[in-house]
């Protein structure tokens, strides 16, 4: 799905319109288009759910061990852990940046959504967790 904007009666309105819509026509897909706020809410649901597993913790531990050797698997349990709590007090533009880090695809379908992560994302956020609860013990 791709993200578009259009214009009604002087209001904005965001939605993701089908690929294979914008491709082939509206006969081409059952969901042709969801509001964009709709979509987000269930990635970012998605996103805290997988966060919280032991597959994507020991995955993403597994992963940044290859640049960080001494870093063990409950400081990267802890780092991923701390997303849930910070995610509220991002701004929209970090919320979006982290998003497009850890997500791969979406593939939306009539009876549920197939969500991809990039497990890099999942490094890269997981070091930038780590580094900001660094900062802010030292701060305290």
């Amino acid at each position: 799905m791709s993200p578009t904007h259009t214009r009604k009666g002087g209001r904005l309105y965001r939605d993701y319109i089908s690929q294979s819509v914008m491709k082939r026509g509206t006969s081409a897909c059952p969901i042709r288009q969801v509001p964009a706020a709709e979509i987000e809410r269930i990635v970012i649901d998605q996103i805290r759910s997988l966060l919280q597993t032991p597959e994507v913790i020991v995955q993403t531990w597994r992963a940044a061990r290859k640049t960080s050797k001494d870093l063990a698997e409950s400081e990267v349990r802890a780092a991923l852990l701390e997303f849930e709590p910070l995610w509220n007090e991002l701004f929209p533009a970090e919320q979006a940046r982290i998003v497009e880090l850890l997500v791969e695809r979406v593939d939306l379908q009539s009876d549920g959504i197939d969500l991809r992560l990039r497990v890099e994302g999942l490094t890269s956020l997981c070091s930038e967790l780590r580094g900001g609860a660094g900062a802010h013990q030292e701060a305290a």
